[in-house]
Formats: C-alpha cells, structure tokens, sequence
C-alpha cells in the first residue's frame, strides 16, 4: 500500500475507531428537541469523538437530517395523544434490530417510556457488545388524570425492565438515585449520576445586551422578576401572581413576567384578569431555546417557586442553572433540590417553606421580592456567585466526563 493510499484510509479508520452512541426516545422534534438544552450534550459528546444518533418524531415541521454533529433518525408521524406513542412503540419493536445492525452502537441510552420495548432484542445487544442504559432525567412529575396513570404505569415498567434487562440506569442526581434504589430494589451500583447541565457559551451574560429587550417589550423602567418553563399547577406560578397584588403601592414598577406555556395557563391568565394585574404580570409565549437568554438578560431576579413535595424535592432545576449562568440573583423555595445547587450562596433568596407543603404562601414570596428590589443594586454583584456555581460544577463538558465516567464502569462488567 502507498503512502497517498494510507493517508486517504486514515480518516475511515479514525471514524471507525469512534464509539457510537444511540439515544432512542419518544422525542418531538418540532415541539422538543430543536428548543432543547439536552442538544448541550449531544453536541459535547460529539467533540469529545462519539458518533452521535438520535430517534426523533417529526409531527409537523421539516427537519434537517443533521444539527451540528448530531445525526437524527426522523420517524415522521403525525401527533395523536396516545396513538403516536403507541406507533413509536411498533417501530421501535420491529425496526430497532436494524438500527442495531446499520449503526452498531457502543451504548444506547433510551428514556422512560415507549422506546423501552427494544427489550426483546437484547440477545443482538449481547451479540454486538453493545451497553443499554435507561436515562431517568426526572421521576413522574405533576402526576394527574388518566394521562398521569398511563406516566406512572410506564415508568414503573421502565425501571423494572432496565434492572432485570439493562446494563444500567444514569439518574439525575444522587438524591433520585437513592430514591430508585429504594423504591424499585435496586444496587446502588447498577445506577450512575448524570445531572443537568448548562451550555455555558449559549448562556453567557456578556453575550446579551437586556435592555434592548426591555425597550423592545416596553419595560425600560421596570423591576423585572423573570420565569421561563412549563406552566405546570404545582409549580407556584399561581402563588407568584397573588405576590404581585400583596405588594405596597410604592412597588408599582414590579413587573411578573411569565414566559412559557402549559396545563395552568388558562388559570394564570383568569387571575390576572380577577386580580386586575393587567401589565403587572405579563404571560408571554414559549420561545425558541436559544432565544432565551435574551429574555433573561433583560430581568433583574429569576424564580423558581417549585413547592417542598416528593415531586420536586430530588430534582435539579434546570432553569435554576440556566438563571445563575446569565448571573442572575434567584428566588427559590428552600427545598433540597435548590440547596443542593445554591447552598449559602448570595446569589439565592430563599422562600422557606409553609406547613401546607403543596402550596407556597404568597406572602412570603411578596416578602422575597420586596427584599430583591430593596437590595437591587447588590442583585449583580451577588449573580456572580452563580456563573461560579455553574462554572465549577453544571458545564456540559463536566457532565459529559461524569457520564463517561459511568460509560468505564459498564464496561468493566461483563457481557
């Protein structure tokens, strides 16, 4: 072989030395991922030399093939409650052995749900030394309804078959991790630590001028406390408008503002108009995920009023990380979840808890906003603090290394 014809094997052959990683999931593409944080990874596992692919539904939009590095598998259905989870579960069960065979991956990570029916091909796992991992980001949440019994239901089977099926399962933070453990009858060493993440670059302060979305919004002269996520009822969203009606006269230039959407958006925008907090509180639509920053950029205190129940207590907020990456103060309720993050930092002004743990009190969150805006001119200096916190310890790139980390014990056990 001549020295021109090795050169042009050489990139083939680092391609194939690259380990290929396969996330199979129920996953909208035009509704989730393209606004997604969990692209952060992705991308990051990517530079660090994996093959990255991923099951995706488009339902509507067309999507590309490709973003960045990271490769979609397209499943194109249209979204039916019930009925395209039901679809992605016969696809999964009759096509995965290909995917298997064309791709031949290194490990699949497949969340709680539909894509846990590969299970019947495990023998081709076992065949192409492939490691299965099942990716629990969150336990069921906001539980409610006959949809909240089919969540529950999956996700017990989820569990159940990654503990007698899987190779292993990466949970959230430690705290969940004991919990499963406990719950499901699980060795603590079957599951590893995966916590959430913030791509420190997107969601860089220095990037982002917020008074042109001020401006642009016409809150020039506002004291903006700001919230981005889902629009859930047990998330204290309801609680943080009656703050606003609880606050004296002089604080008049406080401004709620609510971008986002989801179950309890119909019951947001009632009590705003019962309460007559008509540009008080603004209710804005969801936005693209890369787009956020900017509107967090304009704000003066994010929040984060998730209430003490089993729900959130083991959580980690990603919304707090991505508050604290622009350098944002936060006013957070005093649960383990928050804690566990902020600590005694001065970045956080905590809400401490009611007796009625369902509910935050209102009152007090008035009281943690009336302290933000008494101490505004420090709001800065104490968000600092935070981009540390993110920094140290919330980067993708150290998440990443942490799931490697759990990648080298799977491999050390045997097949």
């Amino acid at each position: 072989m001549s020295k021109m014809q090795r050169e042009k094997l050489r990139p083939k052959l680092r391609a194939l030395k690259k380990r290929t990683i396969l996330f199979w999931s129920f996953i909208l593409v035009d509704e989730f991922l393209h606004a997604s944080s969990e692209l952060g990874v992705l991308d990051t596992l990517s530079k660090r030399g994996y093959r990255i692919f991923v099951s995706v539904v488009r339902s509507k939009k067309r999507v590309k093939e490709k973003q960045g590095d990271v490769n979609f598998i397209l499943l194109p259905l249209r979204y039916v409650p019930i009925v395209t989870p039901f679809l992605f579960t016969l696809i999964s069960v009759v096509t995965f052995p290909f995917f298997i065979l064309k791709k031949r991956p290194s490990y699949i990570i497949v969340e709680p749900g539909p894509g846990i029916l590969i299970f019947p091909w495990r023998f081709l796992f076992n065949l192409f030394k492939c490691k299965v991992v099942l990716d629990v980001r969150s336990t069921p949440v906001e539980i409610v309804g006959f949809r909240g019994f089919l969540i529950r239901i999956m996700f017990d089977l989820s569990v159940n078959v990654a503990k007698r099926v899987f190779d292993g399962i990466i949970t959230l933070t430690e705290a969940m991790k004991e919990e499963l453990c406990n719950s499901y009858g699980i060795e603590s060493r079957f599951i590893g630590v995966r916590t959430s993440g913030v791509s420190t670059s997107i969601f860089n302060p220095e990037l982002y001028d917020g008074s042109l979305m001020r401006e642009k919004l016409g809150l020039k002269n506002k004291f903006i406390v700001f919230y981005h996520g889902d629009f859930g009822i047990y998330r204290g969203l309801l609680e943080a408008i009656k703050s606003i009606k609880l606050l004296p006269s002089d604080y008049e230039d406080v401004v709620l503002f609510l971008l986002g959407d989801g179950p309890a958006l119909d019951y947001m925008r009632k009590l705003v108009d019962e309460l007559k907090l008509e540009g008080r509180v603004i209710i804005h639509e969801p936005v693209d995920y890369r787009e956020v920053p900017k509107y967090i950029a304009m704000c003066d205190v994010g929040l984060v009023t998730l209430p003490d129940i089993p729900d959130w207590r083991n959580q980690c907020p990603l919304k707090l990380l991505e508050y604290l990456a622009m350098k944002k103060s936060v006013i957070v309720t005093d649960l383990p979840a928050n804690r566990k993050i902020i600590g005694n930092s001065r970045c956080g002004i905590f809400i401490h808890n009611s007796k009625d743990r369902i509910f935050i009190d209102p009152k007090k969150i008035a009281r943690a906003i009336i302290f933000a805006y008494e101490n505004r001119r420090k709001l800065k200096k104490w968000g600092n603090y935070g981009r540390k916190i993110v920094e140290r310890k919330y980067d993708w790139k150290i998440v990443v290394e942490d799931l490697e980390k759990f990648f080298k014990v799977l491999e050390c056990k045997k097949t």
